[in-house]
């Protein structure tokens, strides 16, 4: 990648950051990244919205012509560590001008003369991949030059697509201090894996099987998570648009979970740094005071456990054995605000949430190992309505295992045209392609498999298919997040959109969250919007900004 006059530090140095109460005021991203947001979005839902005939016929053409919505939700990835040069893109990664790219010392000011070190080892676990080990510590890659790197290996050779690498912290205030106001300039600085947030795969259709699906289908290239941060918290944002509360937090046994966090004392977006912590991230990750899983207002934000089993906190000594013991610190207390599933219940809507190795968690209380289930994907754990004995825990199902359709729930359901009219599909562990526990490979094969499924199944005619990550696994990427709310949007995430409706070989700049699924399945249904994409679209409509899609851009409906 050329460097040009952007890169003069004298000129990046000027771009300082702001202060706390601007930052605030936008949600923590400033007007200086609005620039960044891929162009021409917000005008395409603008003209779309003051069109209220052609809105009609739309809304009557997508009820007649879509039937069944189906989610599938991978894991981890920003949308260049995947999707960075795909064709297209308004911008592919080697256009990048410096200026987005250059990553900042923790004062903001200062230019990194070189990446850090990737801190505990590119490959910390050694794996036998093809007949080659790999086992790749952190003094084996050094010396990475201050710019977004393809994944290799210590001698430059690239990194497999199979090889699983170390995680990245991904958390709800990192992810915002990462993020900067919009400049995306200090994910080395705030992460904890050093200079490997600048890494990405230099994909095609011959290495990434889901590139092949977006060449004939709908890529979104303007996607972003729904919520700063980690998987939990988006995944409660999948299903619900809001942040869930835990009472009275300073009286309850988590009362130590809470953050510690500077400016404004409780929806401040930068956690407080430890004493002890390294003033410039090249000489390490930083330390904070308190980096806890809920917000001095008492918003959970960060993984917590599920209140009832699977969970990974053990149930009460001599208590319900359903239930994770509810006076652990970790254990979030259950929520009563409405989801999707209630939306779609109260109108008799059939639905259901495929979680792969459902029942092998329940049987085993395991994530040590393949399926290695993940306890924190299913979000409906976390609400009352589906706890183990009501009505509601029927639309939680089994995803089963693998790819054999004789074992996985899933695929027999849509060979045998059994899916309900929205199903949402959460991979087992080791195939939902999230760094530090699963390679990129095997989550890409099970997901192709499944949309070859979905694809030949009796259901097809009138199906649409969502593939996207609950977040971007603290990877970077140089689109500044469009302004929302206190809880996001965080960064640019992959999305596609698979359908015989689909736009076929079609790149969609139209700007989208995670909530636009929502925003998809009410519009197909007819459904009150939630709380949550209500409030987000309240506070675009006050800043004078169309509100985010809803994916029906990316179909052909009339």
């Amino acid at each position: 990648m050329s460097r040009d006059d952007d890169s003069d530090p004298a000129k990046l140095a000027a771009d300082e950051p702001l202060d706390p109460t601007r930052r605030r005021l936008l949600g923590g991203l400033a007007a200086v990244g609005a620039s960044w947001v891929v162009g021409g979005c917000d005008s395409l839902s603008t003209a779309r919205a003051s069109a209220p005939g052609a809105t009609s016929a739309l809304d009557a053409s997508l009820r007649v012509k879509v039937r069944h919505v189906v989610v599938i939700y991978a894991e981890n990835r920003s949308f260049t560590n995947l999707y960075g040069n795909f064709p297209g893109v308004q911008m592919p990664l080697d256009s990048v001008p410096a200026s987005r790219f250059v990553q900042f010392d923790r004062d903001g000011r200062t230019p990194l003369p070189q990446l850090p070190k990737i801190w505990g080892g590119l490959v910390p676990s050694a794996q036998e991949i093809d007949g080659r080990r790999y086992a790749i510590d952190e003094q084996q890659i050094t010396g990475l030059p201050n710019a977004p790197f393809r994944l290799a290996d210590e001698t430059g050779a690239p990194l497999p697509n199979t090889v699983v690498t170390r995680d990245l912290v991904h958390r709800f205030y990192q992810n915002q201090m990462q993020i900067a106001a919009g400049r995306n300039n200090q994910f080395a600085a705030w992460g904890d894996s050093g200079g490997l947030v600048m890494g990405h795969y230099r994909n095609s259709a011959d290495s990434l099987r889901l590139w092949g699906l977006a060449q004939q289908y709908t890529l979104c290239d303007n996607f972003f998570m729904a919520a700063f941060g980690g998987s939990w918290l988006n995944h409660i944002y999948l299903i619900s648009a809001q942040a869930p509360l835990y009472p009275d937090v300073h009286n309850s046994p988590a009362s130590k979970q809470v953050s510690v966090i500077e400016g404004d004392s409780l929806t401040g977006t930068r956690l407080k740094l430890a004493a002890a912590s390294p003033a410039s991230a090249l000489d390490g990750p930083p330390k904070f005071v308190k980096d806890g899983a809920i917000t001095p207002d008492g918003y959970a934000v960060n993984t917590m456990a599920p209140p009832y089993q699977p969970s990974f906190v053990a149930p009460p000594d001599g208590g319900d054995r359903a239930l994770a013991d509810p006076n652990s610190p970790q254990v979030l207390p259950p929520q009563a605000y409405d989801t999707i599933g209630d939306r779609l219940s109260a109108k008799q809507i059939s639905w259901a949430w495929y979680a792969g190795a459902w029942q092998d968690a329940l049987t085993h209380h395991d994530t040590g190992a393949v399926p290695n289930f993940q306890y924190h994907h299913q979000p409906f754990n976390y609400f009352a309505r589906y706890a183990p004995g009501t009505e509601g825990r029927s639309h939680l199902r089994d995803g089963g295992l693998g790819d054999d359709p004789s074992a996985n729930h899933l695929l027999a359901d849509i060979d045998a045209g059994r899916l309900p009219a929205v199903t949402f599909y959460k991979p087992q562990g080791n195939l939902n392609m999230h760094a530090g526990y699963a390679d990129v490979d095997s989550g890409d094969r099970h997901i192709a498999n499944v949309i070859a499924h979905l694809e030949r199944g009796p259901q097809w005619e009138h199906m649409v298919v969502v593939v996207t990550h609950d977040e971007n696994g603290g990877w970077w990427d140089p689109v500044s997040p469009p302004e929302g709310d206190r809880w996001g949007p965080g960064s640019r995430i992959p999305a596609l959109v698979i359908s015989p409706l689909a736009k076929k070989g079609f790149v969609d700049h139209t700007l989208y969250d995670t909530n636009s699924i929502l925003r998809l399945i009410s519009r197909v249904y007819d459904l009150p919007p939630l709380d949550g994409v209500r409030t987000r679209d309240e506070a675009r409509a006050a800043r004078g900004q169309a509100p985010f899609g809803d994916l029906t851009h990316a179909l052909e409906l009339t």
